[in-house]
């Protein structure tokens, strides 16, 4: 048997862990009552080390109300959270909150100062943006002219530049992305990394006008003249037949 398996089985299991102030440590106790209070209950323990005989009282904490600011693309709203009073607040936290995901980005305490970590009764105010959905703005250039718009899609969601997507029943090609460290011209870039997006029309083809019956015949092949399976020379520019001018006549034969 390994010497991590012996370990495991030596380790001492304490009933009624609790801190003992007598010995200074954390000791098993023998629980001798409990008493409901109120939410609470306050039991009487006897450590087994020192027999040390005191009563714990157990409380639920104390709720306090929180202001939260979540932020949801261009639109913010203020609303008011009830949490444990020791509960704590990092950033980059995700909670849920009306059937949607908000990450913590910013806490602030007392004196309007931010935090990057915290406990509820410290807290003065909490801004949170959604996180499941994330809005990506975008510029869109069709000529000489720009238009900004913004699409939501999911968290997670990629993109990468030069490579083409459908907005609205057109498609475009992603010229650059900007993620706020630079801009990428051929990376793939996360959604929630996106500051801005920009998109160019991709280039038309050339407009094809075939001058033979031959050069229509590979036209309609390969696709630029749309879909043809049997190519069929057009009427109109048919070969004609010609007679020669100079084309010698029979003899009639003498009598």
């Amino acid at each position: 048997m390994s010497d991590d398996v012996n370990e495991v089985d030596d380790e001492e299991v304490l009933e009624n862990a609790n801190f003992c102030e007598a010995c200074n440590e954390v000791t098993g106790h023998e629980l001798l009552r409990e008493k409901p209070v109120g939410e609470g209950r306050d039991v009487l323990l006897k450590c087994n080390e020192c027999s040390l005989v005191y009563t714990l009282e157990i409380r639920p904490p104390k709720l306090i109300r929180i202001p939260f600011i979540l932020t949801d693309g261009p639109s913010s709203q203020k609303i008011t959270i009830d949490v444990d009073g020791d509960e704590e607040f990092s950033l980059g936290d995700v909670f849920e909150e009306n059937d949607m995901l908000w990450t913590i980005n910013q806490i602030l305490v007392s004196g309007e100062r931010k935090a990057k970590t915290s406990i509820a009764g410290e807290v003065m105010r909490i801004s949170a943006l959604r996180t499941d959905m994330i809005r990506v703005k975008m510029t869109l250039t069709r000529g000489e002219q720009s238009d900004s718009e913004s699409i939501l899609v999911e968290y997670g969601k990629t993109f990468t530049a030069g490579h083409l997507m459908d907005h609205k029943g057109e498609t475009w090609r992603i010229r650059a992305i900007h993620t706020g460290q630079g801009r990428t011209m051929r990376g793939t870039v996360e959604s929630q990394d996106i500051k801005r997006m920009y998109l160019h029309e991709p280039p038309q083809p050339e407009h094809f006008e075939p001058k033979t019956p031959r050069e229509r015949r590979q036209a309609w092949k390969e696709g630029r003249l749309g879909f043809n399976p049997n190519p069929v020379v057009p009427k109109e520019i048919t070969k004609k037949r010609v007679t020669p001018s100079n084309k010698r006549k029979k003899k009639r034969p003498r009598n």
